[in-house]
């Protein structure tokens, strides 16, 4: 049966500032970045872990039609069919206070949860992302 998740997929509007948030803000690393003529295959990963990657999708063809397309980019702009995505960190608040300072915006600073610590944040897609610093024992 399966032993891992490689890739996975969020929708974002634009490939290019995709880019400036996940690599420029967050310090993600590109993994794949290729025009396959129909669509562009954009994966970034966390750094040094390229076995799982995060596909940055456009909508559009060929996984769907333009009418659907335009459908689900308001849905993303409005923040109403985000993707998830939750990183794990060794300091959540000095992560939180690198990021800060580089113009991320926050939708919850750091708190104590029963598992550890962690915040939550928004791509300029309206994709829900949180990262957190588990207790040793989760």
């Amino acid at each position: 049966m399966f032993n891992s998740i490689s890739q996975s997929q969020i929708f974002v509007l634009d490939q290019d500032e995709a880019l400036d948030f996940y690599v420029g803000k967050l310090g993600l690393e590109v993994n794949t970045d290729a025009d396959l003529g129909f669509m562009r295959w954009l994966t970034v990963n966390v750094p040094g872990d390229p076995s799982r990657q995060v596909l940055l999708e456009k909508p559009g063809p060929p996984a769907m039609d333009e009418a659907t397309a335009e459908q689900v980019r308001e849905l993303v702009s409005k923040g109403a069919i985000g993707g998830w995505l939750i990183f794990l960190t060794d300091d959540c608040q000095k992560t939180y206070e690198t990021l800060l300072a580089k113009g991320v915006e926050f939708t919850q600073e750091p708190t104590v949860q029963p598992y550890g610590i962690d915040c939550g944040l928004r791509d300029p897609f309206g994709n829900h992302l949180r990262f957190g610093q588990l207790n040793p024992t989760s």
